[in-house]
C-alpha cells in the first residue's frame, strides 16, 4: 500500500484517496483503514462571501420523457469494461437501461447485475454487472466556478457513486498531469462518508490528496437528496456539501515540491462503479439495481458587484 502524504486540508474531515481517473489498468492502492486527521486549514473564506453573487452558467436539470438517454448536446457515454484504472467490475453502457431520464427531473444511473446484452466480456472475464459513465468533455468545460451536482446516492457493499472533473488537456498531458478533481465520491462499505480528493503529478491513485465529510448518525447520503459541490477558483478549492464548507485545498497546502496542476479547464463526469480495489467488490448481501439518482447538475460563476 501507497503512503499517504498528509496536508492541512478540513475542518471536520480527515485524509483519503481515490483514484477515479486512469484510464488503463493499474494496481491502484485504496486508502489506510484509519485515515490519519488533519489539520485546521489555513484559509476559509468563501469567495461567495464578499460583494457579489454566483449566476447561472449552464445546468443540466435532466427534464424530458422517462427512459430517454441525458442530452447528447451536452453529455457522452463512455462504453468499456477495462476496469477504469481501478479494477472496477462493471461494463458501462449506453444503454437506457443503465442510465436514463425518469420523466420526473432526474437522470437515474442504474447498476444491474448481469452481463451485458451483446455479451462483451470484462477485463476480467464475463462480465458481471452493467452500468454507465458520462462526461461533457467536448462541450462543458469550465475553468472556476461553483461546479454542484443534487443527487440522492445508492447504498451496499461495492457501489461506487461519482461526480468528479478531469483537465480538458488530458490528450495532452495524460492522467495525472492534466489534474482530476473529484467533486463527491462514495462507497458503499462507508455509508456515512463522502469524499472529495485532488490527483496530480506524484500526487495520483493512493497518494491523491483529500478528505471526507461525514454524515451524522441519524442521516445517510442514501436516504435522500443532497448538494454536493465545489467552489474553484485560482489556485483553491473548496468542497461543500449541503451548503456546508468542509475542506479547503490551495498549493501552500500540497506537500513540499507538488505541482498544482488545477488552473484550466475540466470536463464533468457522472459515473456508478461496482467493485475496484477501494470500494471492494458486493457481497451477498448487496441488493441490485442500484440506483444513483441525479436532480440536477450546475456550474455558476461568480459576479461581483464592487464599483
Amino acid at each position: 500500500m501507497q503512503r499517504l502524504r498528509a496536508t492541512a486540508f478540513l475542518t471536520v474531515a480527515v485524509l483519503g484517496a481515490t483514484a477515479c481517473g486512469s484510464a488503463t489498468q493499474t494496481d491502484v492502492a485504496p486508502p489506510p483503514a484509519e485515515p490519519t486527521p488533519a489539520a485546521e486549514p489555513a484559509e476559509t473564506t468563501a469567495v461567495g462571501t464578499g460583494a457579489g453573487e454566483w449566476t447561472l452558467v449552464w445546468e443540466d436539470t435532466f427534464d424530458g420523457p422517462a427512459g430517454s438517454l441525458p442530452d447528447a448536446e451536452w453529455w457522452t457515454h463512455e462504453i468499456g469494461g477495462d476496469g477504469w484504472g481501478n479494477f472496477e467490475r462493471q461494463y458501462y453502457t449506453d444503454d437506457p437501461a443503465n442510465g436514463s431520464l425518469d420523466g420526473d427531473g432526474h437522470l437515474v444511473i442504474t447498476a444491474i447485475a448481469g452481463p451485458p446484452a451483446d455479451g462483451i466480456d470484462c477485463w476480467y472475464g464475463e462480465c458481471e454487472y452493467t452500468s454507465a459513465r458520462i462526461t461533457t468533455r467536448g462541450t462543458v468545460e469550465p475553468e472556476y466556478g461553483r461546479i454542484e451536482v443534487r443527487a440522492q446516492l445508492p447504498e451496499g457493499d461495492g457501489m461506487w457513486p461519482a461526480f468528479w472533473m478531469l483537465g480538458a488537456n488530458i490528450d495532452l498531458k495524460g492522467w495525472p498531469n492534466a489534474g482530476e478533481i473529484d467533486i463527491m465520491e462514495h462507497i458503499g462499505k462507508e455509508p456515512r462518508n463522502v469524499y472529495g480528493t485532488v490527483h496530480g503529478p506524484t500526487y495520483s491513485g493512493g497518494d491523491g490528496i483529500g478528505g471526507r465529510y461525514r454524515f451524522p448518525a441519524d442521516a445517510l447520503p442514501a436516504d435522500g437528496f443532497h448538494t454536493y459541490a465545489i467552489e474553484w477558483e485560482p489556485e483553491r478549492i473548496r468542497w461543500y456539501m449541503d451548503d456546508e464548507h468542509w475542506g479547503t485545498l490551495m498549493p501552500s497546502l500540497l506537500p513540499s515540491a507538488q505541482r498544482w496542476v488545477f488552473d484550466h479547464p475540466f470536463f464533468l463526469i457522472l459515473n456508478l462503479a461496482v467493485g475496484g480495489r477501494w470500494p471492494g467488490d458486493p457481497t451477498e448481501e448487496t441488493v441490485f439495481p442500484q440506483e444513483f439518482v441525479i436532480d440536477h447538475v450546475r456550474v455558476l460563476a461568480w459576479e461581483t458587484t464592487d464599483g
